[in-house]
């Protein structure tokens, strides 16, 4: 290998200035174009990296913003995979299976935070940052959040993946963005959504639907924040109709399709499914819908179903699931936001931005006349 290329050489290649050569790297923008596109050339034609520890040395800035989820899957759980060994064995290039139709039933689900990763990588990477995402699978000591800490010059996290001790050690390091989940009086900025009001009004819109008739509410994991914002939502619009809050079916799930066809079974073995059934997302939705569809159960007429987040198989459904839509790529860009802003104002009051979601009616829960 050759030697690397520094910025002094791509300086000296150009005619200009080293502090110009950073300019154009760092704010291209503010940099006449003849003499940004002469350094352009130069870093194409000797092949230039930007050192980040060396930058950062200088800045005491790493350039990296962490984003931290928390571990959905177990990775013992995953299938072993060698590609290295077998590399060199004769394998066929594909197979043909006979394929019976059944929808995936994934461990977990990452539809959400799928989004919410596209978001913040898009900001981060339009606000001039690297991102890194940390994943704490089976991690009870939280050892990979606190060794992201260390590495990163902010840090992004899901409301309650990290206990509030870690949190806070973390947060006397760096700036801390807490995604999801209501603010909570701390000292954090804040992205979240209103997950009870808009729950609540869709609630509204499915017992004006049913009238007098049953309906069961499919909640999220207790330790989740937003699930639980979701589940209050439904229960104070229950309680506000007149109904006895008693009445409302409550059941669990892990925000899974799989979890979904769970409480679905569930209920078809008691006898006759409700009216309604509000899951706190549109994964758990679509497991329901499964597992209806397959008793002869139809959606809408015998019961609707609605949903929460506004992922793409909801409007592909059949029928198209009514949901919440939730902002998930600007939850992500947001945070990225609101953490650059804190790193450039550290003295500033801790923020709440609040993202609008959208109720979107559609056929699951539309009682035919």
């Amino acid at each position: 290998m050759s030697k690397a290329a520094t910025v002094y050489d791509v300086a000296a290649h150009a005619g200009v200035s080293i502090a110009t050569v950073s300019r154009v790297l760092r704010s291209p923008d503010a940099v006449r174009p003849a003499t940004r596109e002469r350094v352009l050339d130069a870093v194409t034609a000797l092949g230039y990296v930007p050192s980040g520890s060396a930058r950062g040395l200088a800045e005491r800035r790493t350039g990296v913003l962490g984003l931290y989820f928390p571990g959905f899957d177990a990775a013992e759980d995953a299938p072993a995979l060698d590609v290295l060994s077998s590399a060199g064995a004769a394998a066929p290039p594909f197979t043909v299976v006979e394929d019976e139709g059944e929808p995936g039933a994934p461990a977990t689900s990452m539809l959400f935070l799928d989004e919410v990763l596209r978001g913040a990588e898009l900001e981060a990477w339009k606000q001039g940052f690297v991102l890194m995402v940390g994943v704490g699978r089976d991690d009870p000591d939280r050892s990979t959040v606190r060794d992201m800490a260390g590495r990163v010059d902010g840090l992004m996290v899901l409301a309650s993946s990290v206990p509030d001790d870690v949190l806070a050690r973390l947060a006397r390091r760096i700036p801390v963005v807490v995604l999801s989940g209501p603010p909570r009086g701390d000292d954090y900025d804040h992205v979240t959504v209103s997950n009870a009001e808009a729950m609540g009004e869709l609630t509204r819109h499915v017992l004006a639907q049913v009238g007098e008739g049953a309906v069961a509410f499919l909640a999220g994991p207790a330790d989740s924040p937003d699930a639980e914002q979701r589940r209050e939502g439904v229960v104070a619009a229950v309680a506000a109709s007149g109904r006895a809050t008693e009445e409302l079916r409550l059941l669990r799930g892990d925000f899974t399709r799989a979890s979904g066809r769970r409480a679905a079974e569930e209920l078809l073995r008691d006898g006759a499914p409700p009216s309604a059934v509000i899951a706190a997302n549109d994964q758990m939705a679509l497991g329901v819908v499964d597992v209806l569809h397959r008793a002869g159960v139809r959606v809408p007429d015998d019961v609707l179903v609605t949903g929460f987040d506004g992922i793409d198989a909801a409007a592909l459904s059949v029928p198209p699931l009514t949901t919440i839509r939730q902002p998930m790529i600007e939850l992500g860009r947001a945070a990225v936001q609101v953490l650059a802003r804190r790193l450039e104002e550290p003295e500033a009051p801790p923020a709440v931005v609040r993202l609008p979601l959208q109720i979107l009616l559609r056929e699951s829960s539309a009682r035919p006349a």
